[in-house]
């Protein structure tokens, strides 16, 4: 098995002989993040004021700001991203994490992005959504030359319009967003505006999705649609953090889209309004109540709500196989299938075998099973009820009138008033009461009705 030393080691020395520490030294440091927990929003030192966003398990990049223009400094690189305690994955990304970092600027800013080159092979960066100069988009063999493994490429333009947007290779695409190569983009108001309200809690993230078989730790880049692990921000539940937020704060979640096919997403316990896309914020006139949002592949929605209603609630992809980890996939349906008297039987040959989904797939939730290394169960996570059976894009809106402004901690599972939980029913039941069939349907059932049936000959004989 590759170590993370040897996993790191050939793009790294190639970038080392191309790029020396006088190039680099004009530039701004790239700062390295590899933790996947949640980072508080930093607030701006330098520059114009802004409210940051929360990335949900990610971070904001830092800048510097010359002569004027604020720099950031990414840098393409292979990473190692822990998708959930117990599974590693090693993929692509940016500054030591995939996703990479959001990049957080003030509409007038002037932006310059230094993008070094650690990868085995050429990249670009596409700021997907953004007005800029044609030279600035990004596609590598149109509108610029790839960056070459080792070298660092700049990119300067003015951000133009107040939204949300994200960062993507335009150059052997379905290699490098298969591996992991995105970003999250905020372009905040420069002043109060007509379509942007403020809110107490902003939070971003990306959808991604990966397939890397059991015991592996590689996405197989050839994968079209059958993907076995959905994510938000590259993270699947139980490792993806939940958003805690205060009861009464107005609440802005924003999710980007950079998966194969579409993903509904669905908020327990409160309307939301559509408030904005990669094409800005939506007019007021536009706007209705939703509890779940449909967002296709490349595609950006922001969400805005008012969290009113304490409690743990769910927010999670409404497709059932996106709520499930890779041993959930290409399982047949045992439902029905009586296995009496067989299980010991193979059990003689196989000792670790073990029935899976004759009574559904809940047992699975709890069962000990011996799994390959690096490999998550399909369903896990634990509340205070008992196995919560989830994996993939799922989550937890956590509201508390306790939680206070500027805290993102989690505040721990919700503490039900008396009589507010759903219980088991221990009082007398009536009997259920049958719709009546009518005389016309019996007397139709009781009639015969007479078949011919010819056998079919071959012509002429």
């Amino acid at each position: 098995m590759n170590t993370r030393r040897q996993f790191l080691a050939g793009a790294g020395l190639l970038a080392a002989a191309s790029v020396g520490k006088v190039a680099l030294a004009a530039l701004p440091e790239p700062v390295i993040q590899t933790s996947a927990d949640t980072q508080p929003p930093p607030a701006p030192s330098t520059g114009r004021p802004f409210d940051p966003v929360v990335t949900l398990n990610g971070w904001s990049a830092p800048w510097r700001m010359k002569d004027g223009v604020k720099e950031f400094h990414l840098v393409a690189e292979p990473v190692e991203r822990e998708l959930a305690p117990g599974m590693t994955a090693r993929l692509w990304g940016y500054n030591g994490q995939s996703p990479g970092p959001t990049i957080e600027v003030v509409e007038g800013d002037r932006v310059r992005i230094f993008v070094t080159n650690r990868l085995p092979e050429h990249t670009t960066i596409h700021w997907h959504g953004q007005r800029l100069p044609n030279g600035m988009d990004g596609v590598g063999g149109l509108t610029q030359p790839h960056i070459p493994p080792g070298k660092t490429f700049a990119y300067e333009f003015t951000a133009r319009r107040p939204g949300t947007f994200m960062y993507h290779p335009h150059a052997d695409e379905m290699v490098q967003m298969a591996m992991g190569m995105m970003g999250f983009w905020v372009t905040h108001p420069r002043a109060r505006h007509p379509l942007i309200e403020p809110v107490d809690r902003d939070f971003c993230f990306l959808l991604s999705a990966y397939d890397i078989e059991p015991g592996s730790y590689t996405p197989k880049i050839a994968t079209m649609l059958d993907f076995n692990l959905w994510t938000f921000n590259s993270r699947v539940f139980p490792g993806i953090d939940s958003l805690n937020v205060r009861k009464g704060d107005r609440v802005r979640v924003r999710i980007g889209n950079l998966t194969m096919t579409n993903h509904p997403i669905h908020i327990h316990g409160h309307e939301f309004e559509v408030s904005g896309t990669d094409g800005g914020p939506t007019p007021k006139g536009s706007r209705w109540p939703e509890v779940t949002v449909d967002i296709a592949v490349g595609q950006m929605r922001q969400l805005e709500f008012i969290a009113d209603e304490e409690g743990d609630w769910a927010m999670h992809c409404h497709k059932s196989h996106h709520v499930m980890n890779a041993m959930g996939h290409d399982v047949p349906t045992m439902i029905g299938v009586d296995h009496r008297g067989l299980i010991e039987k193979i059990q003689k040959l196989v000792p670790d075998y073990m029935l899976m989904g004759e009574r559904g797939m809940a047992d699975m939730g709890e069962m000990e099973m011996p799994l390959p290394d690096n490999t998550l169960p399909m369903m896990s996570g634990h509340g205070p009820f008992g196995a919560m059976e989830m994996g993939g894009m799922f989550t937890v809106l956590k509201v508390r009138r306790d939680q206070t402004r500027g805290d993102y901690a989690d505040p721990g599972w919700f503490d039900h008033p008396p009589g507010t939980v759903a219980r088991e029913w221990s009082g007398e039941l009536a009997a259920p009461a049958r719709a009546p069939r009518s005389d016309a349907r019996l007397s139709h059932s009781r009639e015969t009705v007479e078949l011919a049936v010819r056998k079919p000959t071959m012509h002429g004989h």
